[in-house]
């Protein structure tokens, strides 16, 4: 294929105040860096938005020790709606997201001196690693899991998204796009049962097939050291109907909107989505431009409906009061920026 997957850039988030939780993804999470904050109208995402193109206010952060970065997205035109009922494990969706930790048990301790909401005791996954499952104040799942993919090491006590966990409604179909698309291809567990360590999570207690893929040892592109390696667990619920996360809501609204993937070959990744089934439902063709970073973006669909966002970066702020901006387009897309150069974006980081 002529297209490339550097990794996850980000998962959206959609919350009532954007500042309020980004302040405490700081503090628990150590998403203290900042690649832009934004204001702006989605145009172009009217198909999700009711027809309408609504205001926002968004912040994409990073944690410098490697990992996807949080893009915590507010409506400022209408009020975000949450979900009519308690949505339990395996209803389709984004329903929970991995953060990569050094030392699980560690992080387990000091994220219960702070005041966490911890769902469950340390617990060992399929794969023999440890890891537990928390919730922030706006009843968003994380799995703070064991991870040896890093960037660097600092002081938080995790790194930044190390993949998500996604209900689906029959994991083969899944595949032909998680793992035949976007290039998930090592498959780390496969199994029908029920699972200890998912009991203290809503929904928990029933059998599921639960499939944890990680991604190919190939992956290119300029953030590829960075983001690191990540992983999709593909979770299929037995004996029960599963609902899906977003019925009946706009994109934008409370939860996770979407998980996004930094790329390069847009056009030809269009092309290989569309055979494969996945066809583009949002294609911003052009450059947009957010202010801060400037890029190619679009988006699929997996077999529930579930949104896969991709963007084709082209500019990242190094400082911006100086007007310091990374131009990326015209380099090798294959080939990763330098460490220090990386590591630039940390003079942006916030102080708490």
């Amino acid at each position: 294929m002529s297209y490339s997957i550097s990794g996850i850039q980000q998962i959206g988030i959609g919350v009532r105040d954007a500042d309020e939780a980004w302040a405490w993804y700081r503090k628990n999470f150590g998403m203290n860096v900042p690649v832009f904050k934004d204001s702006a109208t989605a145009s172009l995402m009217t198909r999700y938005t009711g027809n309408k193109a609504e205001d926002r206010y968004a912040i994409l952060a990073m944690n410098m020790q490697g990992g996807g970065g949080f893009e915590i997205w507010q409506y400022t035109s209408r009020e975000p709606q949450k979900a009519s009922i308690q949505h339990l494990l395996g209803d389709t969706g984004v329903f929970a997201v991995k953060m990569k930790t050094h030392d699980a048990m560690e992080a387990y301790g000091r994220l219960n001196e702070n005041g966490v909401n911890l769902m469950s005791k340390l617990e060992l996954s399929p794969d023999g690693r440890k890891h537990f499952y928390v919730k922030d104040p706006y009843d968003n799942i994380f799995e703070v899991v064991e991870s040896k993919s890093w960037f660097r090491k600092d002081r938080a006590i995790t790194g930044g998204v190390g993949g998500c966990i996604i209900g689906v409604s029959n994991v083969d179909a899944a595949l032909k796009l998680y793992r035949d698309v976007l290039g998930y291809s090592e498959v780390i567990y496969d199994g029908r049962q029920k699972f200890d360590d998912l009991k203290g999570l809503p929904g928990g207690e029933y059998e599921f097939r639960r499939t944890i893929l990680r991604s190919n040892k190939n992956r290119k592109g300029a953030f590829c050291r960075l983001l690191g390696d990540t992983e999709i667990e593909l979770v299929e619920v037995n004996g029960r109907e599963p609902q899906k996360i977003f019925n009946s809501r706009y994109w934008g609204d409370l939860g996770y909107i979407h998980l996004c993937f930094d790329i390069s070959g847009m056009n030809d990744l269009a092309e290989y989505c569309h055979k494969a089934g996945f066809s583009f439902t949002v294609d911003s063709r052009d450059s947009f431009d957010m202010g801060k970073a400037a890029g190619h973006f679009s988006y699929c669909e997996d077999p529930d409906g579930t949104l896969i966002e991709f963007v084709e970066t082209h500019k990242i702020p190094i400082i911006e009061k100086i007007g310091w901006y990374l131009n990326i387009k015209n380099r090798n897309p294959q080939k990763p920026l330098p460490d220090w150069m990386l590591g630039m974006l940390s003079l942006n980081r916030v102080k708490d």
